[in-house]
């Protein structure tokens, strides 16, 4: 599932980055002001990063009360059949409830929690923890509510911002949360062009990866076949890149790149 059914695709792919962290404080503070970025705001229970719903940029303090339609990339469809997608930085991450994890969890249930923000407080379903529906208006511009047990807790929805798009915890410096970098070029090789979105998206994209340990996104865009096919190189945390995108009009470039 991971990368398949996307449409509005920015040619950028999942490739891991090493020595990522997420610090989740152990004591959560509430704060006054909610917090945009970005790049991640939380970090899913098996290791993902979550970031809002958007990805058109960090969204100012009024864009949190209006819906960013033409940033939502839910409505866009540049997510896979999970709620994720490959960033500017070709980092794998979600933008809505991962819902192929949430189905592979043990402890499934409302009262599971799914993923833990940067400010120390959890994220849970679309439900209340006790199985409560959540009503109209109970969740704040962060899509969170006060809770017993942590004091604030974040939520999944079915309608926009669908999952955490900002933190209303305190942060000790905003600035300094994880954030993946572009890849970089080896020595010898040019500059990724950063991805640009196919006008009226691509077709079958699907996303695969071979017993030799090499991956491939592979689709169409008016009946040509694209592709990004990369494995890791002999150079730790660097890879071998081929690619045929719609970004550099169809030329095949290959090179080494490398986190």
């Amino acid at each position: 599932e991971l990368m398949t059914g996307i449409v509005g695709t920015n040619e950028q792919v999942p490739i891991p980055a090493a020595d990522y962290s997420a610090p989740i404080p152990l004591q959560a503070n509430a704060g006054s002001n909610p917090k945009t970025r970005d790049a991640a705001l939380a970090i899913a229970v098996n290791g993902v990063p979550i970031f809002d719903y958007t990805g058109g940029g960090e969204m100012s303090s009024d864009d949190l009360y209006h819906h960013q339609t033409q940033h939502d990339t839910l409505l866009t469809e540049q997510l896979d059949h999970c709620g994720g997608h490959a960033g500017r930085g070709d980092d794998y991450h979600y933008h809505v409830a991962p819902e192929c994890m949430i189905e592979t969890m043990q402890n499934a249930g409302d009262d599971a929690i799914i993923g833990w923000a940067f400010d120390g407080f959890p994220l849970y379903g679309s439900n209340n923890p006790d199985g409560t529906p959540i009503t109209e208006n109970e969740l704040d511009v962060c899509n969170g509510q006060a809770d017993e047990v942590f004091g604030y807790r974040y939520h999944t929805s079915d309608a926009p911002p669908y999952i955490i798009q900002c933190l209303m915890g305190e942060v000790a410096d905003l600035g300094n949360l994880p954030r993946i970098a572009p890849l970089r070029p080896a020595q010898g090789s040019s500059p990724l062009a950063a991805g640009r979105p196919p006008r009226g998206g691509v077709e079958n994209l699907t996303f695969t990866r071979s017993d030799s340990g090499t991956r491939s996104l592979d689709y169409f865009y008016h009946g040509e076949a694209y592709y990004i096919r990369y494995k890791a190189s002999e150079t730790p945390d660097c890879y071998e890149l081929e690619t045929r995108t719609v970004t550099n009009d169809g030329v095949v470039k290959s090179g080494e790149y490398c986190r």
